[in-house]
This record gives structure tokens, sequence and C-alpha cells, in this order.
């Protein structure tokens, strides 16, 4: 690779993970720049990666951690927010305000590449705040392409071994003897967090990729009742899902949305109004061909299962 330094911005995440991982065998060196230096702790003692803790929002630091960097990828989000129009604060803050400081900070320290997050079916006219600032965000580093080699990544849903998505839905199958959900019906196209990374640095040295934006999905479709259905099959434990109306889902969604990590909000919910499909397939430029979510999944899903988890604690122990 001609791209020999990298800072990955909220790259202690699923994404950021698989990305440093992949740079560090093309022995670049990363630098991750993370809020808790301890999320990051699973890359901290591959070779090549330096792990830095600093708040990304303080332009002083920003500007620190962009010396002698060749290009930027930043991966930043969040899933909830307070409500606001046409998104709340959160959602300005991680998804506009901040890749707008970013790509800024890129042209005024002389980094030539930037990379960036958004998402599948991010759009002005998008049902759900967080699809909304996904856009606004674009639009914020979009004012920039002139000034660098600027490539925009919408993914689907990503699933990974430390996924927040299949994961989720099955743990709660273990701790529940049926599944309601809401938004049922509604239709995604999961992509595995190793095509996404692979895409994703492909693209650093690509000049075919500047100025693009690039849409990834997998290569199949599901509901979401299939995709919980899945989940708890594969896992060792299957429930009954019972579709909800709309009006119960978000009675549901509003109580938890009072935990303080909800495993679903009424933005979710509006998420869902839409179907998460890609249009066409993903560009032969960025040189992946995207696994099937049956070919990946079950190799971490069936660790859900009790009976694995006591394996694995006795592999670990020896016995």
């Amino acid at each position: 690779m001609h791209t020999r330094n990298v800072l990955l911005i909220g790259g202690s995440g699923l994404i950021g993970s698989a990305i440093a991982r992949i740079l560090t065998t093309n022995e670049v060196r990363v630098t991750v720049a993370t809020r808790k230096r301890e999320r990051a702790k699973a890359l901290i003692l591959l070779p090549t990666i330096d792990v830095v803790e600093a708040d990304v929002r303080d332009p002083a630091q920003l500007a620190h951690l962009m010396r002698g960097q060749d290009a930027v990828v930043n991966l930043v989000g969040v899933l909830r927010s307070k409500s606001g129009d046409p998104y709340g604060p959160q959602f300005k803050a991680a998804h506009v305000d901040l890749p707008r400081s970013i790509a800024e900070a890129c042209v005024a320290a002389g980094v030539p590449r930037l990379i960036h997050f958004s998402a599948l079916g991010a759009s002005a006219q998008a049902p759900s705040m967080y699809l909304r600032s996904k856009a606004a965000g674009e639009e914020a580093v979009l004012a920039f392409k002139d000034k660098l080699a600027l490539t925009i990544f919408r993914p689907s849903v990503v699933f990974g071994q430390e996924d927040k998505f299949l994961n989720l839905f099955a743990q709660l199958q273990e701790l529940a003897p049926v599944f309601p959900l809401g938004r049922a019906n509604a239709k995604l196209q999961p992509v595995w967090v190793e095509d996404v990374a692979h895409a994703a640095v492909n693209a650093l040295d690509t000049r075919e990729t500047f100025s693009k934006t690039y849409e990834l999905a997998g290569p199949k479709v599901y509901t979401l009742r299939q995709l919980v259905e899945y989940a708890g099959q594969v896992s060792g434990n299957p429930r009954a899902v019972i579709a909800l109306p709309d009006w119960l889902a978000y009675l549901q969604a509003a109580f938890m949305g009072l935990l303080p990590n909800p495993p679903i909000t009424r933005d979710n919910l509006d998420s869902l109004k839409r179907d998460n499909l890609m249009a066409g397939s993903v560009a032969p430029e960025l040189g992946v061909h995207p696994v099937s979510m049956e070919a990946e999944a079950p190799l971490y899903l069936a660790g859900q299962n009790p009976r694995a988890r006591l394996n694995r604690y006795r592999d670990h122990a020896g016995r």
C-alpha cells in the first residue's frame, strides 16, 4: 500500500477494529482515537497500532491527531439521541458537526485522504432522525470534496463476531420465552464486517473511488422476523416471534427508551419504515464479493448457547 499512516476516528468499534487488523497486516501505522482506551484493548497489542485516548470534539486534540497522517477514516456513529427537528442534538453532534470538523482538520493539516462512513438509506427525507442526520453528515464532508480525496460508504446493518445486532437478538431470546417484535416485515440486507473493512482498505489507494459514494450490503435480503428467528435457532434459543402492531411496537420502544442502554428506540422503528436495501451490487473497484450471513454468523452465534459457552470456558481452562 502507498498509504503508510492512517488515523481511525471511532476506530474501537466493530468496523474500525476490523479495518485496523487488516491495515496491520499491510504494515500500515494505525492510530486509533477513542474516548476510552479500555474499549480498544483488543487492538492495543497488535503491531503498528497506537491506541490514543482523545476527545476528537476538541479542535486542538483533533489537530494533534492529524499530524503526519496520510488518511483519516471517520467511523463515529450513535444510535440514540434526544428528539429534535430534523434530528436531535446527539445525532447532530456525532453525525454532522464532527464530520465537518474532521474534514476541516484534514484540510488544515494537509491530510489528503478522507473516508467517511454514513449509513444505507441516509436521506434528508428519511423517516428517522438517525438517517436524516447521516445525510446531513454527508453534505458536511462533501463541502470539502475539492480539497480532499473523499470517499463515502453507506453500509447496511453490519454483522460480525462482536456485533450488537444478531448477538443482541440471540441474547434476548435466551432471556425471554417469546420475542415480541415491531416492524417484523421490514426488509434488510446485512453485510459482513470483514467485507466492509476490506472495501474501505481497498479504497484507500484506489483513485477510482475518489469523490464517490458507495453502498455496501450482503448478497441476501431478509425480513427482520427472519433475522430474529435465525439468530435464535443458531444460538440454540429459538423463540416464537410475535409481530407487534405499530402502536404497540412504539409503546414498547417508549418503555425501553427509559433503560440506560435500550435495545430499541422509537427512532430505530422509524428507520425501519423503509426497507434497508441496496440498489444494485457492490462496485467491482472495491474488490469484495460479499459473504452470506449463513457462512459466517454460525461461527459466533453458536457461542450464545449455554453448552457452547461452557465448552469455551473449559477450553480456556485447559480441561
